[in-house]
């Protein structure tokens, strides 16, 4: 299979505009946002590093993701604990839970878009 990887992450919003901000300035995610500052942004192109993907299908009855929503985007993060109060100090709940947190899968938090749109963010161990 040819197959290498995710290429992008397409979903509906009220104001897209609006909500492609947000994730810019907040998350420093989307469309010319680069996570190394040594690398050249691209327009239409979010640069990031490389590194594993989960791709997990999850029973319908799942408590892992919100009963109203059938997704949730995971992002992987490093400086888990400066993210979390940044977003915080900008007006966003985050929420944290030390049940979340092993050491071998990481450290997690979980927080909403604008649109409410779940978001977990990820520290892998190490």
């Amino acid at each position: 299979m040819g197959v290498k990887g995710i290429g992008g992450l397409f979903f509906r919003a009220r104001d897209p505009d609006g909500l492609a901000a947000w994730y810019r300035a907040h998350l420093n995610v989307g469309a010319g946002c680069v996570a190394d500052p040594a690398m050249s942004a691209e327009p239409w192109i979010w640069k990031t590093e490389g590194g594993g993907v989960v791709f997990a299908p999850l029973p319908e009855n799942t408590a892992h993701l919100a009963a109203d929503r059938g997704w949730m985007l995971n992002l992987r993060v490093d400086g888990l604990d400066t993210l979390v109060a940044a977003l915080r100090g900008a007006g966003t709940e985050v929420q944290t839970r030390d049940e979340w947190d092993t050491a071998e899968t990481g450290r997690f938090a979980r927080l909403h878009d604008p649109e409410g749109n779940p978001i977990e963010l990820w520290q892998p161990p190490g």
